[in-house]
C-alpha cells in the first residue's frame, strides 16, 4: 500500500458515507447528490444526517435532503468551494437553513499517513500494544479520545505509553469502517509535552498498516494541539467535513 493508495481508501469510504461516486471528489466543479447512508459507512454517522459537504481540496461534494438541495445548491455555487467551510458564508446557509428547523452541526479535518514521512518515534516511556482485552477498566475520563464507551465493541487496538506500572498515556483505535481504523489519543496533563502524544500516534498507525487497514485521525479545526501531533506523528490534512442536523439535535448537544 502506497500513499496514493491510502487516499484511494479514504475517497471509496467517504463515497459510501454520503452517496456520491469516489470520482466526485476529484471534479474540478461542486457536485450535490441526494442524501444516503451507505450501509457500509462509518459506524459512528447517524441520522437523521440533512446534509455533508466533504472536500478532498478540489471541489466540495454535498450529500442532502430532497428538502433542501436547493438552498444548498445555490450555496456551493455561491462561493469558492474551500469559502463554504468559513464564516462569514456559512451564516449565508444557516441563516435559510433555520426556516427549515435545520443547523449547521459538525465540522472537522480529517488526516491521512503521508508514508513518505511516517515512522515509529520514541519517547522516554515504556510502550505496550495493547487490545481489547486490556481496555476493560480503562473506560475512564482521561482516555475518552482513545476510547469510547459506548462503541468499546469497535475498540480493537492500542498502544499505551508506561512510568513503571502507570499509564500516562493511550492511542487507541476504532474499526469504525471496514478498510480504516480511526486513532484518538489522550496523555495524562502533567505528562504532556514530552513526545507521549506522538510516539503513540506514529506506532498505532504503523500498527494499523501492519494488519492491512488504514488509519485516520480526526480533529477539530481549532485544536491546535490535536493538529500538530497529527502532522508531527506523519500524517497530513487529506479532507474536511461538515454536517448540518436538525436543530432539535443540535439543541441536545449543547445541553448541560
Amino acid at each position: 500500500m502506497n500513499t496514493e493508495d491510502i487516499l484511494h481508501v479514504a475517497m471509496e469510504q467517504s463515497a459510501e458515507d454520503i452517496n456520491c461516486h469516489m470520482g466526485d471528489f476529484m471534479k474540478s466543479e461542486n457536485v450535490v447528490v441526494p442524501f444516503r447512508l451507505g450501509k457500509n459507512a462509518r459506524k459512528y454517522l447517524k441520522e437523521p444526517i440533512i446534509a455533508d459537504f466533504v472536500s478532498y481540496g478540489n471541489n466540495v461534494v454535498a450529500s442532502v435532503s430532497e428538502d433542501v438541495r436547493n438552498i444548498v445548491t445555490e450555496y456551493v455555487n455561491k462561493y469558492t468551494f474551500y469559502h463554504l467551510f468559513e464564516t462569514p458564508n456559512m451564516h449565508w446557509l444557516d441563516d435559510r437553513l433555520d426556516s427549515y428547523g435545520y443547523r449547521i452541526c459538525f465540522m472537522a479535518e480529517y488526516y491521512l499517513p503521508d508514508l513518505n514521512k511516517l515512522r515509529p518515534l520514541s519517547c522516554d516511556y515504556e510502550l505496550r500494544i495493547l487490545g481489547p482485552q486490556d481496555f476493560q477498566n480503562l473506560y475512564l475520563p482521561e482516555w475518552s479520545n482513545a476510547l469510547c464507551k459506548d462503541r468499546r465493541q469497535l475498540d480493537v487496538l492500542g498502544v499505551g505509553a508506561y512510568e513503571g506500572g502507570k499509564l500516562v498515556g493511550l492511542a487507541g483505535c476504532s474499526a469504525d469502517c471496514e478498510e480504516m481504523w480511526q486513532i484518538g489519543v489522550d496523555v495524562l496533563p502533567e505528562y504532556r509535552r514530552r513526545g507521549i502524544a506522538c510516539a503513540l500516534t506514529s506506532r498505532l498507525a504503523h500498527e494499523i498498516l501492519e494488519r492491512k487497514k488504514v488509519p485516520f485521525y480526526c480533529s477539530a479545526w481549532s485544536n491546535i494541539r490535536s493538529m500538530r501531533n497529527a502532522i508531527k506523528s506523519g500524517f497530513l490534512p487529506a479532507w474536511v467535513e461538515m454536517t448540518v442536523k436538525p436543530d432539535t439535535v443540535v439543541s441536545k448537544i449543547n445541553e448541560p
